[in-house]
């Protein structure tokens, strides 16, 4: 058998398992870390080299792509459905107060309004409501 690593290329994190032999197949696993990268198997008719595959990374960045498009597709949504605002055009007098002149009286939400949205509850806040 020979030697399948350089004395001047080895690094302390590169690891060569024991080699297993089965008949005239040998297969000597290589670790980067705790992490197996692949194996040199070697045959009657030469060595190559068999790289692992990660199916956990393959899975966690699977499940982190589903979870991210999930999250844009859920605020492209919100975006899109969000109701206009009572009060249209609001400007500056002068001194820096709120003018409303010339303004009709903002339109009443319906009686089937939704429920209080999550934020509302935890700031307790409450409904803008226009005296008439």
């Amino acid at each position: 058998m020979t030697h399948l690593t350089d004395t001047t290329t080895t690094h302390d994190h590169d690891r060569r398992g024991e080699p297993v032999a089965v008949n005239h197949l040998t297969v000597v696993p290589i670790r980067h870390g705790r992490r197996t990268v692949g194996a040199y198997v070697m045959t009657p008719q030469g060595i190559r080299f068999q790289p692992a595959t990660d199916v956990t990374r393959i899975v966690v960045t699977a499940l982190t792509t589903a979870a991210l498009t999930a999250v844009v597709i859920a605020i492209a949504i919100a975006i899109a459905v969000r109701r206009p605002s009572a009060i249209r055009a609001v400007t500056m007098g002068p001194g820096g107060w709120v003018s409303l002149k010339g303004m009709p009286a903002p339109p009443m939400r319906s009686a089937a309004a939704p429920a209080r949205p999550w934020w509302a509850c935890a700031l307790r806040a409450h409904r803008l409501v226009a005296e008439r």
